[in-house]
């Protein structure tokens, strides 16, 4: 799939947490995929969204390793960064990922992150779980199945 066509079709996009981590740290294999999506978001082609649970499952190694550049980087990416929204989870995101978890037999922090996005109208969730493409109530997408930049 080619990164730059599909992002054509696409006006808000849930981040979870592997493309994130893949972008920061300049993954090897990763980074070259999720490059261009960072890239429209900056230049605002692309509105992003984000959640505690992104943010969480982000600091999680670098706070174990005291990486403090790594935690500022995080941060200012998931939470403050242009073009990105920052979404707090609430119970109506609470009862739609219980249903998510049920009709897909999701695990919870999936769910919720699904819900979040499906909550504030994304077009696209991306990922890089495979998994999660069982999903029909929104468009997964897997950095693994982009064509390399």
């Amino acid at each position: 799939m080619n990164i730059k066509a599909k992002l054509a079709s696409i006006q808000k996009v849930f981040l979870d947490t592997a493309p994130i981590i893949y972008y920061v740290e300049q993954n090897t294999t990763y980074f070259s995929r999720a490059n261009p999506i960072f890239e429209a978001i900056d230049q605002g082609l692309l509105s992003a969204v984000t959640s505690p649970i992104t943010l969480a499952e982000c600091l999680i190694f670098p706070i174990r390793l005291n990486q403090l550049p790594f935690i500022e980087t995080f941060r200012s990416l998931i939470i403050h960064a242009e073009n990105t929204q920052f979404v707090e989870i609430n119970e109506i995101i609470g009862h739609q990922a219980a249903e998510l978890r049920v009709q897909y037999n999701l695990t919870l922090t999936d769910a919720l992150q699904i819900a979040t996005a499906q909550h504030v109208d994304c077009d696209a969730f991306l990922t890089n779980d495979i998994q999660l493409k069982r999903v029909q109530s929104i468009e997964v997408l897997c950095l693994q199945d982009f064509e390399y930049e």
